[in-house]
């Protein structure tokens, strides 16, 4: 996959300043440990454009999580500058929303699918206005009949569909996802895969998700940034260059798909070697 394959610089390839939704530049976290502090990032740089879907993969212990918490605004950087649509990250940006992977233990059991959904709307906008916003959600993620339920009554993938119904209910710029599906049995995941995608077509959104499947990195992503070391930078980035449509069946089988494969375990690979 000839120029797919570029080293930690590795930037959203030509696009304008105003296209730009995230500028990571050269930032590096340390977190408190038992003696001093810990490097958890260290010069890590890139760009994601409005409207992309980027996917981060490397192996545990490499940052990725400390990475999307750093873009949601709920970590600070100790060297170096994150910004949103230019506006330097200070703290959690109203135009983000998060969705994590634990979704059973992010929805509260006494309020019905609905109330989960319109959690982060209450006692900012009207009912009126609340409501449209919730069954809007709700028919994005196919569950507009389930609106009365608790979430104990919901299987995994729907629990799920109701997070990120949550998230589409705050009407983000940008929604970031840990591991949205790692918890979750193969056809479930698979579906749900699909229903970001149909997502990420009406809505627009900027998507910055981790995880460690990668092939689920690939068929959702736009470009993935591979995460490498201890502390970890960004050791490669591949452009998907995959079409906007997708099938679980024949997208898997496509040539660009296979060569974006091969080269995303040549670079987890060399992160494994030091390299």
């Amino acid at each position: 996959m000839s120029g797919a394959l570029t080293g930690k610089s590795a930037e959203a390839g030509g696009a304008q300043d105003d296209a730009i939704a995230y500028r990571v530049d050269r930032v590096g976290v340390r977190l408190p440990a038992a003696v001093s502090s810990r490097p958890v990032l260290r010069d890590v740089t890139f760009d994601v454009a409005r409207g992309e879907i980027v996917g981060v993969v490397g192996r545990s212990g490499t940052g990725k999580t400390t990475l999307l918490r750093l873009l949601a605004g709920l970590l600070g950087a100790s060297a170096g500058t994150v910004t949103l649509d230019g506006v330097p990250i200070e703290g959690p940006p109203a135009t983000v929303a998060m969705v994590f992977q634990d979704y059973h233990n992010a929805l509260l059991p006494w309020r019905t699918v609905a109330r989960n959904v319109a959690i982060g709307l209450e006692h900012r906008i009207g009912q009126e206005e609340r409501c449209r916003r919730v069954e809007q959600a709700l028919r994005m993620v196919d569950l507009q009949d389930r609106g009365a339920d608790y979430p104990w009554r919901l299987s995994g993938g729907m629990a799920q569909r109701v997070q990120i119904a949550r998230a589409l209910a705050l009407e983000a710029d940008v929604l970031l996802m840990d591991e949205p599906f790692g918890a979750l049995d193969a056809m479930t995941k698979a579906s749900l895969q699909d229903v970001l995608l149909g997502v990420h077509r009406a809505t627009g959104a900027t998507i910055v998700f981790v995880t460690h499947d990668v092939d689920e990195a690939i068929y959702l992503s736009d470009r993935v940034l591979v995460l490498a070391g201890t502390p970890g930078t960004i050791s490669a980035t591949v452009p998907t260059g995959l079409p906007t449509r997708r099938d679980q069946l024949t997208t898997r089988e496509l040539p660009c798909y296979l060569q974006v494969r091969h080269a995303l375990g040549q670079a987890l690979r060399a992160g494994d070697d030091g390299g």
